[in-house]
């Protein structure tokens, strides 16, 4: 992960709120299409988003934690893609 590019373009977008990349999922297939090539969505204007093991992984300062299945993220309007 550390050298892992497309991870620190999504780290510097996020730290920085530069989305000017990024756009409003329109569809869950936007946010797959993203896991599945190795780019990171962004959920909430928070939290940066992968998927390793099968599982979709959020990454907070200590490092990635399981994003449990609530109902918001479920709604589309709070996941940003490029």
């Amino acid at each position: 992960m550390f050298k892992n590019e497309m991870l620190h373009a999504a780290l510097i977008d996020l730290h920085s709120f530069d989305f000017s990349y990024y756009e409003v999922a329109t569809s869950f297939d936007d946010i797959f299409a993203m896991l599945h090539t190795g780019t990171f969505p962004i959920y909430k204007e928070k939290y940066i988003i992968g998927y390793f093991g099968n599982k979709m992984m959020y990454l907070e300062s200590n490092g990635w934690k399981g994003l449990p299945a609530t109902e918001d993220i479920f709604r589309l309007e709070h996941w940003l893609v490029c």
